[in-house]
């Protein structure tokens, strides 16, 4: 099971964009005029658009730069995150809710990266549920789906178990969680709680769409019915 982060889980989005802010200075010495908005990229796809909208030319050290400015101006607001923002109606009943399904494994596939990840779910008390060692993140190159089936990867390995369209779930609130799930070979509940409308997400290739997270029964159900059981390898 895959959450995506932002406005599925949580919004913080003000810390963020100051963050954001605070790394672009740091980097280029440059306040930052404009910052691309997420719709569901990675950290590493947003700031080189950041860069060049902001009239940058990246050079080849700029991303881990930039990440790991980014990592620092993030911990330095984390105090701000449950005062400025907010969790998602719903979202830890959900993944309490979820939890509790037998051979069930909670981890992200986030734009995010990982550190911030963990500090956003965190300053809600939502972290307690999801197996961040599984999951895939912003600060790797790879595109959404190519994220998604690296995720599998990581979980296969980790639990001895094959993992496809038949077993793997995402839980996204955009266009793109849609897409990358399809590509991906994943099922996907897409959320109308932020992004995409829900005739968005269901054109873009998700399975089942929900208003918003606030029915955790509606959400185990769903999860349920597009799920069955991960065939273990022999030995």
């Amino acid at each position: 099971m895959l959450w995506n982060i932002d406005l599925t889980l949580v919004d913080v989005a003000i810390v963020s964009r100051d963050a954001y802010a605070e790394a672009f200075r740091a980097v280029t010495g440059r306040p930052l005029v404009k910052l691309v908005p997420p719709m569901g990229r990675p950290d590493s796809e947003i700031v080189f658009e950041t860069l060049a909208v902001n009239g940058v030319r990246a050079e080849d050290d700029d991303l881990p730069r930039f990440l790991s400015a980014l990592a620092a101006a993030f911990a330095e607001r984390k105090g701000r995150l449950a005062k400025e923002g907010r969790a998602m109606a719903g979202a830890k009943d959900a993944l309490k809710a979820v939890s509790r399904l037998d051979g069930v494994v909670q981890t992200v596939l986030t734009g995010t990266i990982r550190s911030n990840a963990v500090l956003k779910l965190k300053a809600f008390g939502l972290d307690r549920f999801v197996d961040f060692g599984l999951g895939g993140y912003g600060e790797e190159p790879y595109p959404k789906a190519t994220l998604l089936q690296v995720a599998q990867g990581r979980a296969g390995q980790r639990l001895g178990t094959s993992f496809t369209a038949a077993n793997t779930v995402v839980i996204g609130d955009s266009a793109r969680d849609a897409q990358a799930a399809r590509i991906g070979g994943a099922a996907m509940i897409g959320v109308a709680s932020g992004r995409s409308t829900a005739g968005e997400l269901r054109a873009a290739g998700a399975d089942l769409v929900l208003p918003d997270l606030s029915d955790a029964s509606e959400v185990v159900a769903a999860v349920a019915s597009l799920t069955t059981p991960a065939t273990r390898k022999a030995g």
